[in-house]
């Protein structure tokens, strides 16, 4: 587990679920599949085309703090895009600085057109912890083969 492997190895370890909602559907319907699916965002996709993605914050932001009704407000209204996104050959830590940099909580995986997957900044922080308590273990074994 090195910060320079590709995200495909994080991918690889989650879920295959992509959590989508059409554009056109309310914000309502948006933040009760969040909910469901224990998420903080959903991609927004049309056809097999990934528009934008929809987030919490999206909501606190453009919804609630604006005066909007969620059940009449689409999801296309709302929804961040264009979408900052990597190829599956992104290293974890090329992953880590775009999220850092933009201030983004999760980050599709796009090979090509195709939604290969998401990445939360959860995600990468606990594939560093994994890397780092496996350092740890190496390290310990090889100070007890030495001693």
């Amino acid at each position: 587990m090195e910060l320079n492997e590709a995200v495909t190895t994080v991918l690889g370890k989650k879920s295959r679920r992509i959590c989508c909602i059409p554009p056109e559907e309310s914000v309502y319907e948006a933040i009760a599949q969040m909910s469901r699916e224990r998420v903080g965002a959903l991609l927004v996709v049309s056809g097999a085309r990934l528009e934008g993605i929809v987030s919490e914050r999206d909501y606190a932001r453009k919804v609630i703090l604006m005066g909007r009704s969620s059940k009449t407000t689409t999801v296309g209204e709302i929804m961040s895009s264009p979408v900052i996104f990597v190829s599956p050959r992104a290293t974890v830590g090329e992953c880590m600085e775009i999220i850092t940099r933009h201030r983004i909580r999760h980050l599709p995986v796009l090979d090509g057109e195709t939604i290969a997957g998401v990445i939360s900044i959860g995600d990468l922080v606990n594939w560093v912890l994994e890397e780092q308590s496996d350092r740890i273990r190496h390290l310990e074994a090889y100070i007890r083969t030495q001693a």
